[in-house]
């Protein structure tokens, strides 16, 4: 590595990163290419961001065609990119409206207070609690920290903000005990949950938790932060269970590398927030919705069934291979717990021309470009492979 990015990035920059040693120069597509011309193959896209890869020219070409128009106005103004980019929004997922941002955090943020803000105005003030799961993770904001179910995001901040309860994943009974006991406004899940171990919910419990927020009139929200965007197979998770949320959040893929959030309203909530009640100084910003306009319009049935073969090909191909253990997840959001320790997997894998990540309990995690190529694929599951045997 340049030992001059090394120092600057040491002195200047906030530590809170464990950087692996890699410093990335360039690359293309699946390809990443670090400081001394080493090339890797890239299961990683940026943490799910990069989901057609590095370079991807309609994206560019997008970005680079607003660029030249306008870069920024504030949400004072009416601009094209955004209407359009909330338009396609609603009309492939049925919601009625959509609050840009631009993170996952800020997205979650705001479906916190669409829960919260309908739950005052039909039960009262005092129905305020949010539910989510153990193991979730839904950013990294004081409210978002309290949102999430991992207790090792919590040390150092507390007091967080109250009026979170963490269920159980896949315990109905215990969701809906604790509904009983609470004020609750709203009930936020991940249908896969990314950081807490690539675990995808089971199809009756998803079923249960929309049926039970239609019972007690509680806005069941959906996280799509990571497992939205094409990742899992459909354009948003929630579609494989059969159930259509009153919020769903997403970021990550939406932006092909620039930073975005959304947050979408169903009938329920759709007019929840009125002028002053949110607002966001970049949401909205038109260089990045005509980039995510162009990521979106990519993500057709024919491109998603290519992302369910290849998430089926990376299953049958691990499983049951030595030093594998077990394979989770959906489409190309893949989790693979290994005999040896995840992080002396992933650094072998490094070692040898590929990018992986990790997540919690111990696990592998893939999230590839979803255009990547047969070839890479199998080429990086090979290096995988050697790594875990």
């Amino acid at each position: 590595m340049t030992n001059n990015i090394k120092t600057l990035d040491s002195q200047y920059i906030a530590n809170t990163y464990s950087r692996y040693p890699v410093q990335i120069v360039d690359g293309e597509g699946s390809i990443l290419t670090d400081e001394n011309g080493k090339h890797y193959i890239d299961l990683g896209s940026g943490i799910g961001v990069n989901i057609f890869g590095q370079k991807d020219p309609a994206w560019i070409e997008a970005v680079q065609t607003q660029l030249h128009r306008f870069q920024h106005t504030s949400n004072l103004y009416y601009s094209a990119p955004d209407a359009e980019l909330a338009e396609f929004l609603c009309e492939r997922t049925g919601l009625k409206k959509v609050f840009f941002s631009n993170s996952g955090a800020e997205a979650n943020e705001c479906a916190i207070k669409a829960a919260r803000a309908y739950a005052a105005a039909k039960k009262g003030k005092e129905w305020s609690t949010i539910v989510t799961l153990r193991d979730s993770f839904h950013g990294r904001t004081l409210t978002t920290l309290a949102a999430t179910g991992q207790d090792m995001f919590h040390q150092d901040f507390l007091p967080l903000t109250p009026g979170f309860v963490h269920a159980e994943p896949d315990d109905l009974e215990g969701l809906k005990q604790i509904v009983r006991e609470n004020r609750v406004a709203g009930i936020l899940i991940e249908c896969v949950q990314g950081e807490g171990g690539v675990r995808a919910l089971s199809d009756a419990y998803v079923k249960g938790v929309a049926e039970l927020c239609e019972k007690e009139d509680i806005v069941f929200m959906t996280d799509e932060v990571q497992c939205g965007n094409g990742r899992t197979g459909k354009l948003y998770a929630y579609e494989h269970y059969g159930v259509l949320p009153d919020v769903v959040s997403t970021a990550k893929g939406l932006g092909g590398g620039l930073p975005i959030g959304a947050t979408m309203l169903g009938m329920k909530v759709e007019n929840v927030f009125t002028p002053g009640k949110n607002g966001s100084t970049f949401g909205g910003n038109p260089i990045v919705c005509a980039g995510a306009l162009s990521i979106l319009k990519r993500l057709d049935d024919k491109f998603l069934a290519e992302v369910t073969r290849k998430g089926n090909f990376v299953k049958e191909y691990l499983a049951g291979k030595p030093g594998i253990e077990r394979v989770s997840g959906l489409g190309l959001m893949i989790g693979v717990k290994t005999v040896k320790s995840e992080n002396e997997v992933v650094a072998k894998m490094m070692e040898n021309g590929v990018l992986a990540l990790t997540a919690h309990g111990g696990m592998v995690r893939l999230l590839p470009p979803l255009n990547i190529s047969d070839a890479d694929l199998k080429k990086a599951l090979d290096v995988l492979l050697a790594a875990a045997a």
